[in-house]
């Protein structure tokens, strides 16, 4: 008696079919996490800030406040302004996602559902012009290209990671025929919502692709949508938006592009050398970033190669998208050499990205719509369908096997998730650079990161306002025996009853920032800064009822108000539309 193990030719019925194509999505996007599930979080570049940030918003929901501008544990539980100038959409995913899973398990959940996402999101840009079958199978090679992998497992970057949702869309409502006004706003706003970076990139990517499309095609109606779109889909950002870029002229936010961290310094198999004096962090951090920067070119270089051989097969299709997806990628490759260093610093806000390689963000879905494109139709049969499912998902498990073995980062002792849980409840972390007070070093002597000047305890009574006044003219500073009682502590709300024998200053370890409204005895009084950054308020002698609370800038209530205006015009629009649909709709 024979055997035979070969699938039938048979045709599936499109349910069927449709069925499969989601089906092979998500076996491919659990592959490339298994690494994870299985070795654990990977402490990449950006695990702790992301965590930790996840922490804090969690703790402020518990607290009852819905969107907290500021972050408690940074600066050792001086807090920080974090939220005010980093967007909210990852953030609030993996507080969500912590607050119903433990917390080992969230930086999984949340790769799992970026990378979900992101397929999904592709393959409905794609099969816009390559067609059902093309498009799942295009949208499984976008979710493992290596920079992605790379993304996800060596830099931990997921907020980048959740933006790989967007580009995909602002694609497919950029450039498709039907109306798409609505959705390309919305998709806009969640993009500058959720990672900067990658909303400038996707900015200039609309910009290149409908510009390369009117001029081809002739077809003005796409410029227009997409400015009416980018106009509104900027305004129902603006209560982000708005302060992020009014209040950078209180914190040291070009620290964000200091040393290692300039686009000269990252340019295709660049190397810094280490120059003379370095301290031995230093020259670790110099280390790793050119151990990064080898890394990341040879991924551009692997991207740039299959992108342009796939463009070239897909051209025959004469695709509407292949153009200007031909033009952005030819641009991408052009950003990555050093002689475009001028046009890095010409454009406005292009620096900001930081690495010149961040661009294969975009150019890994270049490259998966091309070869979506170049993929010849076959008859959908189930021996055509097992075939390359087979040759996805064998593609899939090398592509995490590279990703665990060469982009994987373990965690030591300090990083795991338990650490960082249990730091959170006491010591709180360090601060972030560009989010420093003007003015401020929290790394100097007396600075909350190293100084003994800085405040122990939430508060402390001292003679003088000055931390570390003794290495200054006038006398030093002496504590005073008061009788401190805390109140209440919460993130955005601080109450404490001093009872002093003498008038002095009571130091709360907070980083005084200009949203803070200082009351002492129910009376607004001038506090002062300290050198280390933290708030000293003045107190007479006897009792003191010290009241601190958040109180929303104007710049804020303006960008609030700028997206309550965006969004009333919204859904007014898709009213408009929809009763349109309506009128137009044939009688059944």
């Amino acid at each position: 008696m024979k055997f035979s193990f070969r699938f039938p030719a048979t045709q599936a019925s499109e349910a069927t079919r449709a069925i499969r194509r989601r089906s092979l999505l998500l076996a491919v996007t659990l592959i490339a996490v298994l690494p994870l599930a299985w070795r654990g979080p990977s402490c990449g570049q950006d695990f702790d800030f992301h965590l930790q940030s996840w922490l804090d918003l969690a703790r402020s929901w518990h607290e009852g406040v819905l969107y907290p501008w500021w972050a408690a544990s940074p600066n050792f539980q001086a807090g920080e302004p974090r939220f005010v100038f980093y967007p909210p959409l990852s953030r609030v995913l993996g507080a969500a996602l912590g607050c119903v899973l433990p917390w080992a398990w969230t930086p999984l959940a949340f790769t799992l559902l970026a990378l979900l996402g992101a397929g999904f999101a592709f393959r409905a840009m794609a099969r816009e012009w390559a067609g059902d079958d093309n498009a799942a199978l295009a949208a499984c090679l976008y979710v493992v290209n290596p920079y992605m992998l790379f993304v996800a497992y060596d830099r931990a970057a997921v907020a980048e990671l959740l933006a790989a949702v967007w580009l995909p869309l602002l694609v497919l409502y950029g450039l498709r025929n039907k109306s798409s006004f609505l959705p390309l706003a919305l998709t806009f706003a969640a993009l500058w919502l959720t990672n900067a970076p990658a909303a400038v990139m996707g900015s200039y990517m609309l910009a290149i692709v409908v510009v390369v499309a009117v001029i081809r095609e002739r077809r003005w109606a796409l410029a227009g949508r997409a400015v009416a779109a980018v106009a509104l889909g900027l305004s129902l950002a603006g209560f982000w938006l708005i302060p992020a870029i009014y209040e950078q002229r209180w914190v040291q936010i070009d620290q964000a592009v200091g040393p290692l961290m300039r686009v000269e310094d990252s340019f295709l198999f660049g190397f810094v050398r280490p120059a003379p004096g370095l301290s031995p962090d230093e020259l670790f951090e110099l280390n790793y970033h050119n151990q990064v920067l080898r890394t990341a070119s040879w991924i551009v270089v692997a991207l740039l190669a299959a992108t342009f051989v796939a463009a070239g097969l897909a051209r025959r299709r004469k695709s509407s998208v292949w153009l200007p997806l031909a033009v952005l990628s030819a641009v991408i490759a052009v950003l990555q050499f050093r002689w475009s260093a001028i046009a890095w610093h010409l454009t406005p806000k292009l620096a900001f990205l930081q690495f010149p390689w961040r661009w294969m963000l975009v150019l890994g879905m270049a490259f998966a719509f091309f070869l979506a494109l170049a993929l010849r139709p076959e008859p959908p049969t189930r021996r055509t369908i097992a075939r390359r499912a087979l040759a996805l998902l064998l593609l899939a498990a090398a592509m995490a096997g590279v990703a665990a073995a060469h982009f994987w980062q373990p965690c030591d002792d300090e990083d795991n998730v338990a650490a960082q849980q249990a730091t959170f409840l006491t010591s709180g972390f360090e601060g972030t650079d560009e989010y420093t007070l003007k003015g401020v070093d929290l790394d100097a002597e007396e600075g909350i990161a190293n100084g003994d000047e800085a405040p122990p305890g939430p508060v402390t009574v001292v003679s003088s306002p000055h931390a570390g006044e003794s290495q200054t003219a006038g006398t030093g500073q002496r504590q005073i025996a008061a009788r401190v009682l805390i109140e209440y502590w919460r993130t955005e709300r601080r109450a404490v009853r001093v009872t002093s024998p003498e008038a002095a200053y009571a130091v709360l370890r907070l980083i005084d920032y200009p949203a803070w409204a200082v009351t002492v005895n129910g009376v607004t009084v001038d506090r002062r800064q300290r050198s280390d950054g933290t708030m000293a308020i003045p107190i007479s002698a006897g009792v003191n009822q010290i009241e601190v609370r958040w109180r929303m800038t104007p710049d804020e209530w303006t960008g609030v108000w700028l997206s309550f205006c965006a969004l009333v015009v919204l859904l007014a629009w898709a009213a408009s539309e929809r009763r349109r649909t309506g009128e137009t709709a044939p009688v059944q």
